[in-house]
């Protein structure tokens, strides 16, 4: 018989293998799986929290095997059924299980479950196994002390004796100390709270409470269980064992262990401290704001409950949470409310498909009060694209005239057309030969520009005007990836003409374009940044005052009587703008527009968006009109 593991009636138990997979201890409650230990290849993680494996040790000498007398029925003529089928029972030598506990992914400490219920027949766990003759349930006085006795037991952390007031104490004793170790609470207070919905007649329940403190935690951790008593072999009062016991969501095959939380992803905010996550301009920029230097993030702990749960969910669920993650918050120099006007009006700009960029700067501090761009799925084309700026760049060439001994009102007629030998013409028709260089300006007459750039300056200084006194070309650090201004130095004539209007090699975007606004306004530059705490570069030169006020001179009269009055109308205050429409190669023209009111000022662009007073210049106006001071 030492090798019939079943017979032609009863098929519950196979070869040994079988009760490896069925978990070990056949019939018994243990750590995971279905019914005990789960074998010697280890405990498979619980959820995507923990990668790690957990191991069982067995030895060989712990395990044998006892014959076990079936009682399930009689046949019709009285005989036992199944008289000679043998149960194989594991039983560990002392009562003693050993688990290999790793620790790793989501959570510091991960324990595993040590608790199934698989009722009364559950096989041999000592004397307190239920008993299978028929007995009396206990009374609900027998009840309620057996209920008593268990929790005061528990609450001391009397383990040994907790579990042996159960009908499974192996098993009882396997989860109360990997409760104890792996939820490790400083203290422990179980109170009986009174009679309970029973589940069966036969097993009176017992309402519970349970407060567990743990240290340097000031809240405790508070939740209510139910408990059934039953009769032992011995017709002792004892605690149904199950997995509830621990708590009331706990199910077979999780697991209860305080972990580490993912770490707090930091936030940053407005410099008002308003959040910031829901502009769709900032979504790819603020995951790159890094934690101010030398500040910490604090990686928070909590009681988890992984693996299925008492509603079958398999998702974790926090229970407790001891120390909340948190990380350093940031407050960039972004304006929520500028923030929004900016998305609105780069949002109207593209409706089309046209790819549209603006930034707001300012101009007293170089913060950076708005960025907006479109389309989302592309890449930041407001900190990080390149273009020809047009027109936009006359601001520098007319800086350069003006340091180079051209005045305001100096006469620098306006052709039709020129050369450089390269033709170049004007989007105003008509030669105007009593045009001044603030005409030239105001009406962005190309050919003037080009006819006294390449009479004045020398190859390279519109590139040193730009990185001496504006900035165009040094390194930036914004606080997040940006991409810095080139203004190359011409190789001939052409390319000195096509500098002078802002095209041919030059590139540049809505943030260096916004900087040299700001730069005008205030006469001085200041390096744009989205947090103060950035390392910003600073121009090896200063622009000239007097040629500052002639620049604001200009710009203002271009936005109340030249190409960008139309966009700046009703603007009050202190006002400067400069258009640019950029050729693209027979398609329709880039749009671009600069300008300033009060202390903001603003750079919009709209690939294929025309001229430059109308795509980019309505933007530009709807940030200037809600967030500049007269």
């Amino acid at each position: 018989m030492s090798g019939e593991r079943k017979n032609d009636q009863h098929d519950e138990y196979d070869r040994h293998d079988q009760y490896v997979e069925d978990g070990g201890r056949s019939g018994h409650d243990g750590v995971h799986g279905h019914d005990g230990l789960h074998g010697h290849d280890g405990l498979q993680p619980q959820d995507g929290y923990g990668a790690h494996r957990e191991y069982d040790e067995l030895a060989d000498d712990d395990v044998r095997y006892e014959p076990f007398d079936e009682d399930e029925g009689q046949d019709d003529g009285g005989a036992p059924r199944g008289s000679t089928a043998r149960r194989v029972v594991m039983v560990a030598a002392g009562g003693v299980f050993a688990a290999l506990l790793a620790v790793g992914g989501y959570g510091a400490y991960n324990v595993l479950n040590a608790v199934t219920d698989n009722g009364p027949s559950g096989g041999h766990q000592g004397a307190g196994t239920v008993s299978k003759a028929p007995q009396d349930p206990p009374t609900a006085e027998q009840a309620e002390a057996a209920a008593k006795e268990f929790l005061a037991a528990w609450s001391r952390g009397d383990i040994a004796a907790a579990a042996g007031l159960t009908d499974r104490p192996e098993t009882a004793r396997a989860a109360l100390t990997a409760f104890q170790e792996q939820v490790g609470p400083r203290s422990l207070a179980l109170t009986g709270t009174g009679r309970a919905q029973a589940d069966s007649p036969s097993e009176p329940a017992l309402g519970f409470r349970v407060k567990a403190e743990f240290e340097g935690t000031p809240d405790a951790w508070e939740y209510d269980g139910v408990l059934s008593v039953v009769r032992s072999q011995d017709g002792r009062p004892v605690v149904r064992w199950k997995p509830s016991v621990i708590h009331p969501q706990l199910a077979q095959g999780g697991t209860i262990a305080v972990k580490a939380l993912p770490n707090a992803v930091s936030k940053p905010t407005d410099r008002k401290g308003r959040p910031l996550d829901t502009f769709p301009s900032l979504r790819a920029v603020l995951p790159q704001i890094a934690p101010p230097d030398g500040a910490a993030t604090v990686t928070g702990r909590a009681v988890v409950l992984s693996g299925p749960g008492g509603g079958g969910s398999s998702e974790p669920e926090q229970l407790f949470v001891l120390t909340p993650p948190s990380a350093p918050q940031v407050k960039l120099t972004l304006d929520a409310d500028l923030q929004q006007v900016a998305e609105e009006a780069v949002k109207q700009q593209s409706a089309n498909g046209n790819p549209a960029s603006l930034v707001a700067v300012q101009p007293s501090t170089g913060n950076i009060l708005a960025m907006a761009y479109a389309p989302q799925g592309g890449f930041n084309r407001a900190i990080a694209g390149g273009q020809a700026p047009g027109s936009t760049m006359k601001v520098i060439t007319a800086a350069a005239l003006l340091e180079a001994g051209v005045g305001p009102d100096t006469v620098v007629p306006c052709k039709a057309t020129t050369y450089s030998p390269r033709a170049w013409h004007n989007d105003e028709p008509g030669d105007f030969p009593s045009y001044t260089l603030a005409d030239d300006f105001s009406h962005s007459c190309n050919t003037g520009f080009i006819d006294k750039g390449l009479e004045k300056l020398q190859p390279g200084t519109l590139g040193t005007v730009a990185r001496d006194q504006f900035g165009l070309g040094l390194e930036w650090h914004i606080g997040v990836p940006s991409r810095d201004a080139t203004v190359p130095a011409p190789g001939n004539k052409d390319e000195a003409a096509a500098s002078y209007i802002g095209q041919g090699r030059i590139q540049a975007n809505s943030l260096a374009m916004a900087s040299v606004a700001a730069t005008v306004q205030s006469g001085t530059f200041r390096q744009p940044v989205l947090r103060e705490d950035a390392k910003r570069a600073t121009a090896p030169g200063k622009l000239p005052a007097d040629v500052a006020r002639d620049l604001r001179a200009m710009m203002a009269k271009t936005a109340t009587q030249g190409t960008a009055r139309t966009p700046m109308a009703g603007l009050s205050g202190q006002i400067g703008a400069k258009t640019g429409t950029v050729e693209a190669g027979g398609q329709a023209s880039n749009s671009w527009f600069i300008a300033y009111r009060g202390d903001l000022a603003v750079a919009a662009e709209v690939e294929g968006g025309g001229h430059g007073f109308s795509a980019a210049g309505v933007a530009a106006a709807q940030v200037l009109k809600a967030g500049g001071k007269g």
